[in-house]
């Protein structure tokens, strides 16, 4: 035996095993556990509930997200759209747009077959029909096509409706004109 110097009677101290993985693990839990007792903290075993205990509302939880939706789930791709379009003033323009791309959507296979929309300027939207019979038949429905407008784009999109037939063809060409009949004047 050799001589230590500072231990009474010249021993050697007992040597403890060095801890590894598990044990180590096992041993910091344990004098956290100690730690906290004489602090005076409850200590649970496992996980504890969300909902238990003394959670501040603002405070995020780090971990899972449990079985209800929670922000930090996967989101789609139309929410983050609809909230960069909010956030950057484009909810308007994206609302036009609306009318335009999905106006079968919007008033209906049948009425999207034979009248299509042309200009949207000041909440005030052109609309073209095929025949004046179908336009006639939609400014006796104006009112039914602005709530479905409403309903799917938002109210104050689209105020009123400007409806209109087929146009006749022009026979002015070129860039001067002369009034009045143009060439049918000329047949007869």
């Amino acid at each position: 035996m050799t001589d230590q110097p500072g231990l009474p009677g010249g021993t050697t101290p007992p040597t403890e095993p060095e801890l590894r993985g598990i044990d180590l693990a096992r041993r910091a839990l344990e004098e956290a556990r100690a730690a906290a007792r004489a602090s005076g903290k409850s200590v649970g075993q496992g996980r504890s509930s969300p909902r238990r205990g003394n959670r501040s509302a603002g405070r995020r939880r780090t971990g899972w997200s449990g079985p209800r939706p929670d922000d930090r789930d996967p989101q789609p791709l139309s929410k983050l759209a609809t909230s960069i379009a909010r956030s950057r003033g484009w909810s308007t323009k994206v609302a036009e747009g609306t009318v335009f791309g999905h106006w079968p959507g919007v008033v209906g296979e049948d009425i999207a077959a034979h009248a299509k929309p042309v200009s949207l300027e000041n909440g005030v939207l052109g609309i073209a029909a095929e025949s004046t019979a179908w336009a006639t038949q939609l400014r006796l429905l104006q009112a039914q096509l602005l709530a479905k407008i409403s309903a799917a784009v938002g109210p104050g999109v689209v105020r009123s409706l400007r409806i209109t037939g087929p146009t006749a063809p022009s026979w002015r060409k070129g860039q001067r004109h002369v009034r009045g009949r143009g060439p049918r004047d000329t047949y007869g």
